[in-house]
């Protein structure tokens, strides 16, 4: 990084993977009461779903618990009766005939449960989708309320992990689990009740396993917890990285870095991958011991329950229902650390999700907005403007000037010099620190947004086009902005001629960042949607900086039909954008040191005419 882009604090600058991390390895606790109650409300538009799911999960929970009750009497009684009236030498077909109706109502309780279990699996995931809809619909609303300083110190992979994974993640949690738990709770205790009202001393032999139970589970929670955060911290490094390597990616070519690269790549990967193996090994263990704990339930079922039908105080129907209601009880416990690890992901998400939605939007419209006056034509004027990126940095040093109405000025300066800082001022990209900018006599703090950038037309060297059709990237959407409005402005700045000559013409559709059009063709569409918005100010920002002299003077043409008869504020580097204008602004260090034409800074012989004896190459003597 060069000295002038330090001291003038460049929003720019790229965040690097490490500088991503921080935020990223503060994730908070595992359970978050007070996140669990913000989340909450998404679910309120869908409560009518929620409580049928809720209804469906009861009934094919009442259809799991009634199926080992149905085993049970049916050995208890016919299949009983069957054996005994055979051990009497008697006929036993009577009575495992009548199996046929018990036969009838487990075959019934099993196809219901299915039924069931189906409408219920796409009511929930009805549910889950809708809340990630409105979630991301949200999130991705809010993103465009913050303030340009939020995104300097955020990478963009950090941001696309909110929109994108963090919001996906929250999915599984409203289509099953904020539902299951609760079934679940209610299914344990059913069970235990079951067991209990069917002899309660096996059914307290059987719970002797549950201390043990709960002290795995907890030891487990803790590991469990560790190992999910840090596969999500991984996560969102590799997201980081890679936005900025391919977003550098023809720098890396041009360098023949792409090794390092890699091997930075790798690095990331390699700890996600094992960060992800260290949460599976936890997550099997954990399975693994709860299904051992299980077991030694079961076994301890058999030796006190077959001990009791040895006694003859414990029928045969009885124990195998035991065994039956056990293996059910240990169901929603063995898949745990499955809800945990989704418990997890929900309460991480959730933590990024929502510190993104508590970031104010610090730039914004006053609750009672001043309009600008009816048919102003565009008067500038900066009163005393200081302002830093970083504190200490300061970029713009008690800057004072005014533009009339329909004047063409430019604004010329070494790199550093807080040129384009004062074209981020005048849209509030940022607020000054101090003093005022005010647009036809207001405040721009006190006029709506939304107005004060549609009164300001941009055209930056740093072209941005989007996918989609050429008049799609005219109107960016606006319905305000007829099609008739957007070609027209096209013709007006000598674009229509290249956009006629395409396959589909004005639908013909771009590529990301409009890759199918020359860099000439992609700045005269940048022109055209600028004329389209019809601003009461235009500006150039090193408009025409990034094109070859011959695209140059093209584009020059097209300036000229652009900037007629509209206040003006061109930066620019080169001496063609600047010769013609009315009056030029020099900047220095951040302070306005001189003003007026061009003639009258090379007369003047001060640092103008520096500039343009180091900077353009003019012969002041021919001058």
């Amino acid at each position: 990084m060069t000295r002038a882009s330090r001291s003038t604090g460049d929003p720019r600058r790229r965040a690097t993977p490490a500088a991503a991390r921080e935020d990223d390895e503060v994730l908070g606790k595992a359970y978050d009461a007070r996140l669990a109650r913000r989340l909450l409300p998404f679910l309120r538009p869908h409560r009518a779903l929620l409580a049928g799911s809720l209804v469906l999960l009861l009934a094919v929970s009442a259809a799991q618990l009634l199926q080992p009750w149905v085993l049970k009497h049916a050995l208890d009684g016919p299949v009983a009766a069957a054996l005994a009236a055979r051990g009497e030498g008697a006929s036993a077909g009577d009575h495992f005939a009548s199996l046929g109706g018990y036969a009838l109502g487990f075959g019934l309780l099993l196809a219901a449960e299915l039924a069931l279990r189906c409408v219920q699996v796409i009511t929930t995931e009805r549910i889950g989708q809708n809340v990630v809809y409105d979630l991301r619909m949200r999130v991705f609303e809010h993103i465009q309320t913050l303030p340009q300083a939020w995104f300097d110190r955020n990478p963009v992979g950090r941001v696309m992990t909110r929109v994108t994974s963090d919001v996906e993640s929250l999915s599984e949690f409203f289509s099953l689990e904020v539902v299951t738990i609760l079934v679940d709770v209610v299914k344990l205790a059913a069970i235990v009740v079951i067991l209990l009202a069917m002899n309660w001393r096996l059914a307290l032999v059987s719970f002797l396993v549950v201390p043990v139970l709960a002290g795995v589970s907890h030891w487990f929670r803790g590991r469990l917890r560790d190992t999910y955060r840090a596969v999500r911290t991984r996560i969102a490094r590799i997201n980081a990285a890679l936005q900025e390597t391919i977003s550098g990616l023809r720098i890396i070519q041009a360098f023949g870095a792409s090794r390092p690269q890699a091997g930075l790549l790798e690095g990331l990967n390699r700890d996600h991958r094992d960060a992800d193996l260290e949460s599976v090994r936890y997550d099997s263990a954990f399975s693994a011991v709860v299904e051992l704990v299980g077991t030694l339930s079961a076994a301890l079922i058999l030796w006190y329950g077959g001990g009791a039908m040895a006694a003859g105080t414990l029928t045969f129907g009885t124990l195998v229902a035991f065994f039956e209601y056990s293996n059910r009880f240990f169901v929603p416990i063995r898949d745990l650390s499955a809800k945990y690890s989704v418990m997890q992901a929900t309460m991480a998400s959730s933590e990024r999700i929502f510190a993104l939605l508590d970031t104010p939007a610090a730039i914004a419209s006053p609750p009672a907005p001043v309009d600008f006056p009816a048919g102003a034509g565009g008067a500038i004027e900066f009163r005393g403007v200081s302002f830093a990126y970083r504190p200490g940095e300061t970029v713009l040093k008690g800057v004072s000037f005014s533009v009339r109405p329909g004047e063409r000025v430019a604004l010329v300066g070494a790199t550093g010099s807080g040129k384009s800082t004062i074209i981020r001022l005048l849209i509030r990209l940022y607020d000054v620190d101090r003093g005022a900018i005010l647009l036809d006599g207001v405040d721009v703090r006190e006029a709506d947004l939304v107005a004060l950038r549609r009164r300001v037309g941009i055209v930056l060297q740093e072209h941005y086009l989007f996918q989609g059709t050429i008049e799609r990237n005219l109107t960016l959407g606006d319905p305000r902005i007829s099609t008739r409005t957007a070609r027209e402005a096209a013709e007006a700045v000598g674009a229509g001629e290249f956009i006629r000559a395409l396959p589909h013409g004005y639908d013909e559709e771009l590529r990301e960042r409009g890759s199918n059009l020359s860099t000439g063709q992609k700045q005269l569409v940048s022109f055209a949607r600028a004329l389209a918005y019809d601003p009461a100010v235009l500006v150039l920002d090193e408009a025409t900086a990034s094109v070859d002299s011959g695209t140059e003077r093209r584009l020059q043409q097209a300036v000229e039909r652009l900037v007629s008869r509209r206040t003006s504020l061109i930066v620019a580097h080169r001496l063609s954008t600047i010769i013609n204008c009315d009056r030029i602004l020099v900047f220095h260090h951040g302070e306005l040191r001189e003003q007026g034409s061009h003639e009258e800074l090379l007369r003047r012989g001060g640092l103008y005419s520096t500039l343009c004896r180091l900077q353009f190459g003019v012969d002041l003597d021919a001058a």
